[in-house]
């Protein structure tokens, strides 16, 4: 008797083995290969680039020429991994754990205010610990996005009305940019108001309901541009119209910036050939990185960045699309305008279209924490493209008709 009860055991076990097997490799859908695929090349991009860019000054200051693409390196290294662990989570995991994200990416940011804290160019946006600088804001671009999708989808049949529309969510959001604004970063602000109006818009909230929030924003922007001389001095440089006139003032990184990409042409100088990071254009490895990637790769280099951020934000977009979880939509999207709307206002900075934001190139800029955090984002997408509904194919030997 119990030799026939061991052997029924084992054809279970040998099952559900391949269960579980069958589970680990199955096939994953096009959007989490797009997905990763792109994350995994920009990062791999920007890597190269930042040991371009930072050579020079390296070797200028008696430094080892290989530290800052060490540092970045490091910061891959443990970026790539959790993007791929964030993937196997599933969405209830993201759900249930919004509250706790938000709280804790709050008092992180928190922390710049502390003996901990490091300021740079009037901000107070940084920390140093352990050897390693970290910005805590970029958790919070995460961290809000997942918030309000979980918020926004568990009132999803109230979000026609005004007052569930935006009840919690613009009291705690300005909690979130207070954080942000205390340490006088405005343009990591402007990324959390762009973040809080794509999870409004992808969550079905009624577009004349935006006005609101809007207003509030629009107005929050001129109120700390017009009491900021620095920020004003930056308006009324993008808005002159003889840049030239102020080359040893305000538009002397613009200048520099416009020049390596112009003199790149089609090809460029080629990988490691460029003059402007010769100390003659500041942040080269940082917000103006994508001036170095023209001034080397040229035009070229420039469309290859370009179609990566395309393709990637193709594959999120369909994740966006094709899911019937308003959780999912609204944390996608989200996560999609933030990555790909930071890239376009980098490159809009570095192209003069506009003014000096110090907002970073996602994937490519010099900056572990806003990697780490890109990388983790990318995760929660493939978690979503693992949760997208099965393709039902007709069954076969039936006529379409």
């Amino acid at each position: 008797m119990a030799a026939s009860q061991a052997t029924s055991a084992e054809p279970r076990r040998g099952l559900s083995a391949r269960i579980v097997l069958g589970r680990v490799f199955a096939p994953v859908p096009s959007e989490f290969v797009l997905i990763a695929s792109t994350a995994l090349l920009l990062t791999g991009f920007g890597l190269t680039m930042v040991l371009s860019a930072t050579t020079a000054s390296s070797m200028a200051a008696g430094q080892d020429p290989y530290v800052a693409l060490l540092k970045q390196a490091i910061f891959a290294a443990i970026g790539i991994p959790l993007m791929f662990i964030a993937s196997r989570m599933p969405v209830l995991f993201w759900k249930r754990i919004a509250w706790p994200a938000l709280i804790f990416a709050v008092l992180f940011q928190l922390t710049v205010f502390t003996p901990l804290g490091v300021s740079a160019d009037g901000n107070r946006s940084w920390i140093y610990i352990f050897g390693l600088q970290a910005q805590p804001a970029e958790f919070l671009k995460l961290a809000l996005a997942i918030w309000m999708g979980a918020v926004l989808a568990r009132k999803q049949p109230l979000l026609h009305k005004a007052r569930h529309a935006f009840i919690p969510v613009i009291p705690v959001t300005l909690i979130v940019v207070a954080t942000v604004m205390a340490g006088k970063d405005l343009g990591t602000t402007m990324i959390l108001g762009l973040v809080f109006t794509a999870c409004l818009f992808f969550s079905g909230v009624r577009l004349r309901l935006f006005i609101l929030p809007v207003a509030i924003g629009l107005a929050g922007v001129a109120f700390f541009v017009f009491t900021s001389p620095d920020r004003m001095r930056r308006i009324t440089t993008f808005a002159g119209s003889d840049c030239l006139a102020q080359y040893y003032g305000n538009c002397y990184q613009t200048l520099h910036g416009i020049w390596g990409l112009a003199s790149g042409g089609v090809f460029g100088l080629g990988l490691g050939n460029s003059k402007q990071k010769y100390d003659w254009l500041p942040a080269a490895a940082n917000d103006y990185i994508f001036a170095i990637v023209g001034e080397e790769l040229g035009l070229i280099g420039c469309v290859v960045a370009l179609a990566l951020f395309t393709l990637f934000a193709v594959g999120a977009f369909h994740v966006i699309r094709k899911t019937r979880d308003p959780f999912v939509r609204t944390v996608a999207g989200g996560i999609t305008i933030w990555i790909v709307g930071e890239a376009l206002i980098n490159i809009a900075v570095v192209l003069k279209l506009f003014p000096v934001m110090g907002v970073p190139l996602p994937f490519m800029s010099q900056g572990g924490t806003s990697l780490v955090a890109v990388l983790v984002g990318c995760g929660i997408l493939l978690s979503f493209a693992r949760s997208l509904p099965a393709r039902t194919s007709a069954p076969t030997g039936t006529l379409a008709r």
